[in-house]
């Protein structure tokens, strides 16, 4: 890791890394230039020229693209063409879709009120931009899954269970198991196998990392219970140390979270000088300590073995996998990845019991789930609630349709999942439910869009966020998701014609058995989806 916190600490001490602190860097860690230089052109965040006084960056991804980001950009690109200390950029999804069009100056989040209003948004680049955070809904409420009424009473499980000298690994497991909480960073794996399958491994060195990189459109739950909620995640992180037999934890943070990074430092400092964290772990008798890792960039990182090389100061491309992080994580050995929510909730979990957890839900279902909601609602936030609550629940309590336009369409997983038509918005949000339906529950993103709006041009431009942030690795993902937005953008400029697109369908098969990772599993998930279920909305020609 010492060689991207290295490149991390150059690039926000002098806002880029030019040829001469390269060369200095690799004198100084013994390191080839080229393997430097692959990772600088790797990541994103990296830059090689000197930037000038105010760099603007706005999100152009789907939420954003219906929030008017094409118009804000067109705007602002006329208002910074003759100032020659500014730059303007087009960037991939900066996790703050409940106040689109997201805009940031200079790494720094800009408030919803200034991003509305163009003078304020030129101002503000001239001044120092200190961090924001725009209040969702229930950005700050007392949350269900929380079992601790005060600060004080912070960590309360864990200390229970060392005080008692219970067998840890059986009193977090069990209840994990029994209560089929899965991960819920996307792929639902069931949290209880996982941590004993890890637990199960003999090594004696283990790691456990927090998968903090939330990158896709519509989805940044992640980022509010980072914020609300730190404590759950560290005391969530310090069970599974202490039950698979780790001694150190990593969070993995994505680099637009500054304000979140801060209060997770300050909530580790806390439960460091609390003896939560240190040598003899809330008197544990082991050591676990939490460090945190920021990422350099790249959707593609929040993939868990991308991730591990990034964390190896590799370039962030996926591993073949088997082997799996269970076994063959961070440096070779067993490593446990959740994320947030899932770190979060397992805490929940353990203190409570699994019946306390069935109990939390709808009829029928078990527990409780974080969800973002944005797109064309009324009041886009992150909303805690039961598991099985339909979709046209959850707009309800998200204010209901923005403008009063009726539902079209939704997301129900985040930009990699299936669209899905107002007919399904009684679905229940939940893993089965939503397979059955045809999409996922993914992310637990949800995008809400009117009557008004063209899905085609939307499906388009899910799929060429996935083009972009395509790590280039294989083939099929890196030539396949070209191929298919250069024939997306044809369609929809009018010089191919719209039976061309009969290929898609082959190209996602390819693409689905081919790619390496996710990411090119799903590339095309968006247009396929909205071609099966709204064939009406394909362009139509004259």
């Amino acid at each position: 890791m010492r060689l991207l916190r290295e490149l991390m600490r150059l690039q926000h001490e002098r806002g880029f890394i030019d040829e001469a602190a390269l060369r200095d860097l690799s004198s100084r860690e013994r390191v080839p230039l080229y393997r430097l230089e692959g990772l600088v052109s790797f990541y994103p965040h990296f830059r090689r020229t000197a930037p000038p006084a105010s760099t603007v960056d706005v999100c152009r991804d789907v939420v954003c693209s219906m929030r008017g980001c094409g118009e804000l950009t067109s705007e602002l690109r006329s208002k910074l063409q003759d100032n020659g200390d500014a730059e303007l950029h087009e960037v991939s999804c900066l996790g703050r879709c409940e106040t689109a069009p997201a805009v940031s100056i200079n790494d720094t989040t800009v408030p919803q009120e200034a991003v509305s209003d163009f003078d304020e948004l030129l101002d503000l680049m001239n001044e120092p931009v200190e961090g924001h955070h725009d209040d969702s809904p229930e950005t700050s409420p007392q949350w269900k899954c929380d079992p601790y009424r005060t600060a004080a009473d912070r960590y309360g499980t864990v200390k229970a269970l060392t005080a008692g000298k219970h067998d840890v690994a059986a009193a977090c497991i069990a209840p994990l198991k029994s209560s089929n909480l899965r991960g819920m960073g996307g792929a639902g794996f069931p949290t209880g196998q996982k941590w004993e399958l890890v637990a199960n491994e003999q090594a004696e060195t283990k790691y456990v990392i927090c998968n903090a990189d939330e990158s896709e459109p519509g989805t940044f739950k992640d980022r509010v219970i980072l914020e609300t909620l730190p404590h759950l995640v560290i005391e969530g992180m310090l069970l599974a140390g202490l039950t698979i037999g780790a001694e150190q934890g990593i969070v993995y943070i994505r680099h637009e979270y500054e304000q979140q990074r801060r209060a997770l430092e300050a909530e580790i400092a806390r439960a460091q000088v609390a003896g939560i964290l240190g040598e003899n772990a809330a008197g544990s008798g082991q050591q676990f300590d939490i460090e945190i890792f920021i990422s350099p960039g790249g959707y593609i990182l929040g993939e868990e073995t991308a991730l591990l090389e990034a964390l190896e100061d590799k370039r962030g491309e996926p591993r073949i996998k088997p082997p799996y992080p269970g076994t063959h994580g961070l440096w070779g050995k067993p490593t446990l990845i959740n994320n947030v929510e899932t770190f979060a909730l397992a805490t929940s979990i353990v203190h409570h019991g699994s019946a306390w957890w069935n109990e939390q839900a709808a009829e029928n279902y078990a527990g409780l789930k974080f969800v973002s909601i944005s797109g064309d609602v009324a009041k886009p936030g992150v909303y805690e609630i039961p598991v099985g609550t339909t979709v046209t629940e959850l707009i309800e309590r998200a204010g209901g349709m923005r403008n009063g336009q009726p539902l079209k369409a939704f997301l129900p997983g985040g930009a990699s999942s299936n669209f899905l038509t107002a007919a399904h918005a009684n679905t229940p949000l939940d893993f089965e439910a939503m397979q059955q339906a045809g999409s996922m529950l993914g992310t637990g993103a949800v995008i809400v869009i009117d009557d008004t709006r063209d899905l085609f041009a939307l499906a388009t431009n899910l799929v060429r966020f996935f083009r972009n942030e395509s790590c280039g690795k294989c083939v099929p993902c890196r030539i396949g998701s070209e191929k298919a937005v250069e024939l997306l953008e044809d369609v929809q400029a009018g010089t191919r014609e719209t039976t061309e697109l009969q290929v898609l369908t082959e190209l996602g098969e390819t693409l689905e058995q081919t790619s390496i990772c996710g990411l090119g599993q799903v590339a095309l998930n968006p247009i396929l989806s909205m071609l099966e279920c709204f064939p009406e909305e394909m362009p139509a020609h004259q």
